[in-house]
Parts: structure tokens; C-alpha cells; sequence
């Protein structure tokens, strides 16, 4: 349901345009939903592809379509206008557009809640091998990509550098989004990439192709002082071989995504897409490993925020120990 767009979030959606990937034609009777997921060359978009697929087939009278968006923190704006239906976001983006802290500072989006929890991100470092950058500390004076504007892996970028004493004043930033941090580092017009994203992801992974990379890993030191600065980071392991060249296990931060939506959701409607989204949870993971994260444990074990009331329905229904904090 793609309304105007509403000109109080403007600072949040930024001018990032919506591409619409449909999975089914829709009739004139079909009521659309919008799923806002990120950029091409990341996770968000193949999953929401993923998700409105399983939609189109499974609820009668919806239509979805997965758009390309800045990613998380534009995305809870989509939700807050009512541009967007459903959207996937980091959960610490989440927690903050919902208690209205940091970015959301002064709009806070009381109305975002929670249908599941996907998968969890990791946070990838990349550089090519040639640089000699191994570590956090290297990245000092140096060109890095800190992801696109309005996404949740800026947001993660920043938490991690000022966690570990890091400003933007110590490096050059630049606000690439993936396939263009990919493309600037073969280019060689950056010397540093971040990614938050589920693994593997295309753009990396082409990347890595064509180029001998470097995925960085943290400190035990490096990796405290970032779960000590934000409780949604947790430490995690991104297999070797994940990646062309990168044969060993590097350790990362992980950071759960969360498919949102508002409060102003139908109960049915959320219970139908909470319910559909686990009955048929396969077809989804076949479109995307990611997704083989996707279970109700995980999403009560993850969620940052109260889950909406028709979801709550489903997993009362299945018999879930839904913890009170996500409800309201």
C-alpha cells in the first residue's frame, strides 16, 4: 500500500528511490502490500523477494512487492508514513526509531512493531589483501565506506569505531552502499568496507571473485567494548570459505533483523503473515540460507521491541512462551 509520501520523515527516507521487484501479477482486486528491504547487492532485498513470494502465494487477495530502499533506518520511516506495510530493519535501529533514541532522537516511532525475527547480520570489514590493513587500528587515516545513508550498517559502523575510540575524524568517510563499496574497493577509490549483512552476500562475494580480500576480525577487546556500547551486538562466527580466498573462520559482530511493521496493521492481516510466514518457511529458505535462521525461538529470543497483536495471536496459538516484554 504505497501512499504520498509524508514530508516529516524526509530526513529519514532521504532521496533514495523505490524499485519494485513483484513476484505475480496483480488483479484489480488484490489489495498491494510493500515490503521495504535495501539495496541490491545486500540480503534485505532477496529475502523480501522471498517473503512476497510466499504472500502472493499463500494469502488470497495480497499482493506484495519487495523494494529497494537506504535499509533500516529509512525504512522504519516507511513504516511510520504508511509508505511501506512491512519492512526488515536491524533490531538496534529498531529499538531506537521505537523508544525515539539517537538517529530517531525527537521522533520517536512509537507505532513500529514486531511480526518475527529473520536472521542474524554480520558485520563484515573488508579490504583488499594488497592494502596491508588487517586490523580495526589500521583503518585510521584511511578511506572507508560506511555504509549508505539512512542504514542500519552506518549505524553499526558508527557504534563500533566510537566503541573502540574511532571518530569520523580519524578516517575519510564515505556513504557507499553495497555493490558501491564493493566497486570502489576493486576500483581502488576506498581502502576499507563495511557491510551489515546476512552471509554470505552477493556483492562480497562477487567481489571476491576478481579480488584477493580480507575480512577483518575484532579483538576480544574490540568485540567487549562494542557489546558493552550496544546490547543488541553479540559475538559470532562467519565461516571460513565463505567467501573466495577467505579460508578461515573470522570472528564478527552479529546483529539480529527484524520484519516489522505498524501497529496500525490489521490483527488478521498480521496473524496471516505471521502464520504463513512459518507454515511455509521452507520456500523461504530455499530462496535464501539466511533464512534458515527464521524460527519462533529466534524471534523470541531476539526481538528488541513488542511483537503486533496478530502475531502475539500466532504464537499464543502454537503454544510459544512469548516473554512480556513483547507484549504490550
Amino acid at each position: 500500500m504505497l501512499h504520498h509520501l509524508n514530508t516529516k520523515f524526509v530526513g529519514l527516507l532521504g532521496a533514495t528511490t523505490l524499485v519494485a521487484m513483484s513476484f505475480a501479477t496483480p488483479s484489480v482486486a488484490q489489495t498491494q502490500l510493500s515490503i521495504a528491504t535495501g539495496g541490491t547487492g545486500g540480503t534485505y532485498y532477496p529475502v523480501g523477494g522471498g517473503l512476497a513470494e510466499v504472500v502472493n502465494k499463500h494469502i488470497e487477495g495480497y499482493s506484495a512487492t519487495a523494494e529497494v530502499t537506504g535499509a533500516s533506518v529509512e525504512n522504519m520511516g516507511l513504516i511510520a508514513t504508511g509508505d511501506a506495510d512491512l519492512a526488515i530493519a536491524l533490531a538496534d535501529t529498531v529499538a531506537q526509531a521505537y523508544t525515539g533514541t539517537c538517529k530517531f532522537e525527537g521522533q520517536q516511532l512509537s507505532m513500529v512493531r514486531g511480526l518475527t525475527s529473520l536472521y542474524a547480520n554480520m558485520v563484515h570489514i573488508v579490504a583488499l589483501e594488497s592494502s596491508g590493513i588487517t586490523s580495526l587500528a589500521d583503518i585510521k587515516g584511511k578511506r572507508v565506506s560506511v555504509g549508505a545513508p539512512g542504514s542500519g550498517t552506518e549505524v553499526n559502523t558508527q557504534a563500533i569505531l566510537e566503541a573502540n575510540g574511532i571518530s569520523y575524524d580519524d578516517i575519510d568517510e564515505q556513504r557507499l552502499n553495497f555493490n558501491e563499496t564493493a566497486d570502489a574497493l576493486a576500483n581502488g577509490d576506498i581502502d576499507v568496507g563495511f557491510w551489515s549483512v546476512g552471509a554470505p552476500t552477493s556483492s562480497i562475494l562477487n567481489l571476491a571473485t576478481t579480488q584477493d580480500i580480507v575480512v577483518i576480525s575484532l579483538t576480544e577487546a574490540e568485540l567487549t567494548a562494542a557489546m558493552e556500547a550496544n546490547a543488541t551486538f553479540a559475538k559470532t562466527t562467519l565461516p571460513g570459505n565463505s567467501y573466495n580466498g577467505v579460508t578461515a573462520d573470522v570472528t564478527v559482530l552479529g546483529i539480529p533483523n527484524v520484519l516489522t511493521v505498524s501497529s496500525e496493521m490489521s490483527d488478521d492481516l498480521a496473524y496471516s503473515l505471521t502464520k504463513t510466514i512459518f507454515e511455509n518457511i521452507k520456500e523461504l529458505q530455499a530462496i535464501h540460507p539466511a533464512t534458515n535462521e527464521t524460527t519462533v525461538e529466534f524471534t523470541l529470543s531476539a526481538t528488541p521491541i513488542p511483537l503486533h497483536a496478530g502475531a502475539l495471536r500466532y504464537y499464543d496459538e502454537i503454544g510459544a512462551e512469548v516473554p512480556d516484554d513483547l507484549r504490550e
